[in-house]
């Protein structure tokens, strides 16, 4: 196999395509600059040998332990490895609630405004569709999951897309940036708030109405919306930027797996001791770029230089420790039972953990007692939605 080939390859696998190891060269180009039109930097549609090996480089950021001789090149070997790995991760992973996944673009309807500009970095972009109608229509906005370091706009479930739109509510889906060194959290929060901001100042021209607005998303994505939706007004009415003025709050939040909370310590105690009582929840770490100690990564990743401080802009970024009574309703689901057992497969591990329903319990138990509305979908859990499409047609639509 050609290197040129191995790399589109790898980098289509691990953006969560599937594996076209029988494709042409340049049926992968394709499928590629649709799930990274980033990389194809001048424009033309296809990719340069440099912007091949801008690929490469981009692969080996996000995962420094495949270079296994540490030469600082992916080797054809190393790659292939890589490949293997992330085919039986996304095998693994087939149901779980994060939605990084599949790419759902195939006979999708064309967006209404494709990739429309929201910031400077090339993924501060979003594509929306607007609902057939007269009158102005609600929006629902939806929020890519991915760890913060992996998926797209294009993960956006084409069936959740045609419902909503039948429903007469236009659809939004949004790229932020990942969490990097430079990039650490709460970037792709911020990035979301203001593709919300820029949507809500469009409204008249896109028959939008301004009061009607909900976000959902998976994994990392819900944690976005959480916080979008939990978090007091961070319009600035006196700013010289009128997108900046625009209102924040939301109408209603639907999540999936999402993680209700950053509290290393709630994490420890609720989370890791599920594979047993002296389990470190440092396990559930990833490096981050080339830090790979778990107490820098973890600094690093919230941009902090103490550990305390790392905990106060978690903490401000956790559902748990921000929602008021005066927030709008929440609809979570999860895909385990609070009694499951935790998979046999060790390669399934961490993601059942981080999409546990415990997280969800933890929100509900805060929100009941707030008596703010909230309701949380499980197996065998008797629940007044069924979707989250039931329930934004319920609360965006009914009046």
């Amino acid at each position: 196999m050609k290197r040129n080939n191995l790399i589109l390859i790898t980098t289509l696998t691990l953006a969560g395509g599937t594996c076209p190891t029988m494709a042409a060269s340049s049926s992968l180009e394709k499928q590629i600059l649709k799930l990274q039109p980033q990389a194809d930097k001048n424009g033309d549609g296809k990719l340069s040998k440099a912007e091949e090996a801008a690929l490469d480089r981009m692969i080996l950021k996000r995962f420094p332990q495949a270079d296994a001789d540490g030469d600082g090149v992916l080797s054809i070997k190393e790659q292939q490895n890589l490949i293997r790995q992330a085919i039986a991760r996304a095998e693994r992973q087939g149901g779980q609630n994060s939605d990084a996944g599949t790419d759902q673009t195939k006979g999708r309807k064309p967006p209404t405004h494709a990739n429309v500009k929201y910031g400077k970095h090339e993924r501060n972009v979003f594509d929306i569709w607007l609902a057939d109608s007269p009158k102005s229509t609600p929006l629902a906005i939806y929020i890519h999951g991915g760890g913060f370091r992996a998926g797209s706009k294009e993960k956006l479930n084409q069936n959740v897309l045609n419902e909503l739109l039948k429903a007469g509510i236009s659809v939004a889906s949004i790229n932020y940036r990942y969490m990097s060194a430079t990039t650490p959290l709460p970037t792709p929060h911020h990035d979301a708030r203001r593709a919300l901001q820029l949507m809500r100042s469009n409204a008249k021209e896109w028959n939008i109405d301004k009061e009607r607005v909900a976000a959902f998303g998976g994994s990392a994505g819900a944690q976005i919306c959480m916080w979008l939706a939990f978090s007091d007004e961070m319009a600035k009415p006196d700013s010289k930027d009128p997108i900046e003025r625009e209102s924040t709050r939301l109408t209603c939040v639907a999540t999936a797996g999402g993680q209700t909370t950053n509290d290393i310590e709630f994490w420890q105690n609720k989370i890791a001791t599920l594979l047993g009582p002296n389990t470190d929840v440092k396990t559930l770490s990833r490096p981050l770029g080339n830090i790979r100690d778990p107490e820098k990564a973890h600094l690093a990743k919230w941009g902090a230089k103490t550990p305390d401080e790392a905990k106060e802009i978690a903490r401000r970024h956790s559902a748990v420790s921000i929602v008021s009574a005066d927030d709008p309703p929440i609809f979570m689901s999860y895909g385990m039972t609070p009694t499951a057992k935790p998979p046999t497969d060790r390669g399934r591990i961490r993601g059942w953990l981080i999409h546990h329903v415990n997280l969800g319990i933890a929100l509900k138990e805060k929100t009941d007692a707030l008596k703010l509305e909230a309701h949380l979908k499980y197996p065998g859990a008797e629940i007044k939605y069924q979707s989250q499409v039931e329930f934004f047609v319920d609360k965006l639509l009914k009046k």
